[in-house]
């Protein structure tokens, strides 16, 4: 007699994975989804196989939040291999030029860094994921072409020198969303006169979310080697994701009609914009995003279905 499998449970809540070098962003969500026995999940903000760092898992009623967390700016460790250039941009690809790498000091460095801080244009690389006439340019690139790709507006808002030495330079960088790191550093590596990969790279953080909020996989497997409870109690509830959003409390009535899509009437005084809404203040029950329309309501935008739920069970 064979053993059934385990039915999927209706998990909530986030994880945020240190993700390691050598997974797809798909892989190691499947890797954790199946830990802790997760029906629904998703992940936000793609890295690369070869980058490590913060991969925000959201299961449940949390991937509501992968929307918010995909225009979250993002801080990178970047390590650049200067001198060398590869057709990928990292040190995955294949070499394509040399170029000697000019004796400057860190100061010099610094300067050429600090020439990328605030907005930009900036050009796509060809090994990425967008799309060009219905065909992704990797899948292009890959068969050597090159097309013209129009530059899209980046920003940069920290970017510090970290080591210089050689034919290696680290950096911390603070950018908004769809800043292409590869990129920057072929751009760097042009202002300084030579060329250079992307070595490494490891994501610091995701919005709020700061690195010692991050979970190895190692120790997500050996939680869950416990019970998938002990690695289920370990996740983050969803509105942490939101917390540059302002909170605006309903009472009972206010808060059925939230959740029946009706727009609601609110005591506070507050901006046009999004917020973050709670049920009675002293129960503080998160409901979902709402907009503010700026005269004394908020209209809900994403309801959360959070608390226990029904099983076949039950």
């Amino acid at each position: 007699m064979t053993n059934k499998r385990s039915r999927l449970e209706a998990i909530d809540g986030l994880l945020l994975l240190n993700k390691p070098a050598g997974l797809s962003s798909n892989q190691a969500l499947q890797r954790v989804k199946r830990l802790l026995n997760a029906k629904k999940g998703g992940h936000t903000g793609s890295l690369d196989p070869a980058a490590t760092g913060m991969l925000p898992l959201c299961f449940g009623e949390a991937t509501k939040v992968c929307a918010f967390l995909l225009n979250a700016d993002k801080t990178y460790r970047v390590t650049a291999k200067l001198g060398v250039a590869t057709d990928t941009g990292d040190a995955e690809g294949n070499e394509i030029a040399q170029q000697p790498v000019p004796e400057l000091s860190r100061d010099d460095w610094d300067a050429i860094l600090q020439g990328f801080m605030g907005e930009s244009m900036q050009i796509p690389p060809m090994y990425s994921a967008l799309k060009k006439d219905g065909k992704r340019l990797y899948e292009l690139a890959r068969k050597g072409e090159i097309v013209e790709r129009a530059p899209r507006q980046i920003r940069v808002d920290e970017i510090e020198l970290l080591e210089f030495a050689g034919t290696r330079l680290v950096f911390r960088v603070r950018c908004s969303k769809g800043t292409y790191i590869r990129s920057m550093v072929e751009d760097i590596a042009a202002k300084a006169g030579t060329v250079a990969h992307t070595a490494r790279l490891h994501r610091e953080a995701v919005g709020g979310f700061e690195a010692d909020a991050m979970m190895d996989l190692t120790a997500a497997e050996a939680l869950a080697d416990k019970g998938r409870e002990a690695l289920r109690e370990r996740l983050l509830p969803p509105d942490v994701a939101l917390t540059d959003m302002p909170t605006v409390s309903l009472d009972s009535a206010g808060v059925e009609a939230f959740r029946l899509g009706k727009i609601v009437a609110i005591d506070e005084t507050h901006d046009q914009g999004l917020a973050r809404v709670y049920g009675p203040a002293g129960k503080q029950e998160f409901l979902g995003v709402g907009e503010l329309t700026g005269d004394g309501h908020v209209a809900p935008k994403r309801v959360f279905m959070l608390g226990p739920k029904k099983t076949p069970d039950n």
